[in-house]
């Protein structure tokens, strides 16, 4: 039985993989901060017992090098998927230090855990479309020039070249998924599809009057986080380690998504949403497309699932929960399968 080792485990996209692996009959274990405050609800229906496949939980910390190195020496993952990031570009700005920290210098350590095992796990890491920044080519691809407009995507380059380092180096089997944006019912509500998909809903039911928003102009490649966690797990069981953008190939505007959401529920967005400058990026990226060719030619791996399909099922997801009061707390995150 393979065993893989999941770091942000709690978060969207930890908790689809490790849904599948558990499918795919995998020993899972998730990598937890200790003391942290983290809703685990996400993943609650696989720490069940009664299930049998259980996921386990260990405590660690990507800033941790000591503890790093001895929970993987201690485990022997095979595989090893590292989602754990701060991922919120308006922290990252606040705190650019430690945003360099976790999704930076942590994949470096989590590099060197790796290259002195005894038989070194293979690793995934989830690189990021925010690398190409103020973008030089449209669509991008994997020869694409980088071009980071925050701290958060210069942080995530750092870990994109450290994989190339030790891949080249040291023989590493490690692998950059440059992953698009991609979301869910699952996805934070600090992030603006599930801010818009959560107002629209409580505005529908009568508990909301107004959105505000930043630019709705800006586009985005969407595609969805259960689509590309298959893709970082047909990464791994390769041959050799390589690098592949994963993306819809399509780019929408906020305003497309807000016409879906609003639409879906039969209502004029325009009724509700105000713009506010507060929200705006102090840099916004320009126009982020991705070409996934690449990885439909040589995983075979293409999206299930489309812009519409997905804003559907983000809308009816939290109109459900809304209408059930749970509108406060871990109840957000405990949200369908799918």
């Amino acid at each position: 039985m393979p065993k893989a080792l999941i770091t942000g485990v709690t978060g969207q996209d930890g908790s689809y993989l490790a849904e599948l692996l558990l499918e795919k009959d995998y020993d899972v274990w998730g990598l937890v901060r200790a003391g942290s405050t983290t809703t685990t609800a996400r993943i609650d229906h696989l720490l069940d017992e009664s299930r049998g496949d259980v996921l386990q939980l260990v405590e660690g910390d990507l800033t941790d090098d000591e503890r790093l190195t001895s929970l993987i020496h201690d485990l022997q993952p095979d595989e090893i998927y590292n989602f754990a990031a701060q991922a919120f570009i308006p922290v990252a700005y606040e705190r650019p230090a430690y945003t360099a920290d976790v999704n930076g210098t942590g994949v470096l350590r989590l590099l060197h855990a790796i290259r002195t095992m005894e038989n070194p796990a293979r690793l995934y890491q989830a690189s990021s479309c925010e690398m190409f920044g103020q973008v030089t080519e449209v669509p991008q691809n994997e020869n694409t020039e980088f071009r980071p407009r925050n701290p958060y995507a210069t942080a995530k380059l750092l870990a994109y070249w450290s994989i190339h380092d030790f891949r080249e180096t040291y023989g590493t089997f490690a692998c950059n998924g440059i992953c698009f944006n991609h979301d869910s019912p699952r996805r934070s509500p600090n992030f603006v599809t599930r801010k818009i998909t959560l107002a629209a809903a409580r505005i529908k039911l009568g508990q909301q009057e107004k959105l505000m928003l930043g630019n709705i102009e800006a586009r985005k490649d969407w595609g969805y986080a259960g689509d590309y966690v298959e893709a970082a797990w047909m990464m791994l069981q390769r041959d050799t380690p390589d690098d592949f953008v994963l993306s819809s190939g399509e780019s929408h505007s906020v305003s497309e998504f807000l016409d879906e959401v609003f639409g879906h529920l039969d209502l004029d967005w325009h009724d509700y949403v105000e713009i506010d400058p507060h929200f705006y990026r102090p840099v916004e990226n320009t126009h982020l497309e991705g070409d996934s060719s690449k990885a439909a030619r040589i995983l075979g791996w293409q999206r299930k699932h489309s812009f519409k399909d997905i804003a559907k099922m983000m809308t009816e997801s939290d109109l459900k929960l809304v209408s059930s009061g749970a509108i406060d707390g871990p109840e957000l995150l405990r949200t369908p399968i799918g």
